[in-house]
């Protein structure tokens, strides 16, 4: 299901990209420039520590179409919550996050990754933002985190790499599910199952560049220019036209995170 991108695509939102990267080819701002050439309308760069956040940020008040989030990456829960706080009072933030558990590197202790985690869910109802949550083999707590301090609102599975138990499990509780290009590697037939159970107004798509490029990139940086990939293969695997994905994937993207204009 390699797909063929044309510029004359329908647009796209990036919803979970990291633009601020040094890793991304021609930098932040060549990499706007390649997602708009490409249909790519919009782009959510993501904060995981308070550098980040704050790269994020500086990107983002570079471009109309670049909105940035701040948050704790569950590699980084060690540095605490606290360091990025205050910047959630910069004027047009959408999201608080990524946060979350990552059991697979643990390069923060279990329990400080907890307690940031659920710091953050507490902090996204408190300042009425939407919550971007990173699980990876952490599925157990990160539902029982939810659940002990209220899903907020909005909360999306970014990268979602579960399968149709996991994904059951998020929707159930009002979540939507973010698909990164893994969806689109020959290995991940659990999170394709995911992606072809999840209703589509509860779908998004993303490139989480510079990491994770879809096919016929794998291997390469990515970049958000190449989330079409990612909305064509999804279309293909259910069966849509493409341009019903780019529009329905566009349209849950504003919904869940109502700070992008």
């Amino acid at each position: 299901m390699d797909a063929v991108i044309s510029p004359n695509q329908p647009a796209w939102i990036d919803s979970h990209c990291h633009i601020h990267d040094e890793r991304i080819p021609d930098g932040p701002d060549g990499a706007v420039a390649a997602a708009m050439e490409m249909g790519v309308h919009t782009l959510v760069t993501v904060g995981c520590d308070r550098a980040t956040s704050e790269a994020a940020i500086a990107v983002a008040s570079r471009h109309d179409n670049v909105f940035a989030t701040v948050g704790l990456h569950p590699h980084d829960a060690v540095q605490g919550v606290h360091t990025i706080v205050d910047l959630l009072d910069t004027p047009g933030i959408v999201a608080i996050g990524e946060a979350g558990l990552d059991y697979y590197y643990e390069h923060s202790e279990r329990d400080i990754q907890k307690a940031a985690f659920a710091e953050q869910v507490h902090l996204a109802h408190e300042y009425k933002l939407p919550l971007v949550i990173h699980c990876r083999d952490a599925w157990d707590d990160t539902f029982d985190i939810l659940d002990a301090e209220g899903v907020p609102e909005h909360t999306i599975f970014h990268c979602f790499t579960g399968g149709p138990a996991e994904a059951r499990r998020a929707l159930e509780r009002g979540t939507v599910l973010s698909f990164s290009g893994i969806v689109t590697f020959k290995s991940a037939p659990e999170v394709q199952a995911a992606a072809q159970l999840c209703p589509l107004d509860s779908l998004l798509v993303e490139t989480d560049s510079p990491y994770l490029a879809p096919l016929p990139h794998r291997g390469k940086t990515n970049r958000p220019a190449w989330v079409p990939h990612v909305g064509q293969f999804i279309a293909d695997l259910r069966q849509l036209p493409v341009d019903e994905v780019a529009a329905q994937t566009a349209e849950n993207t504003r919904r869940v995170m109502p700070g992008i204009a």
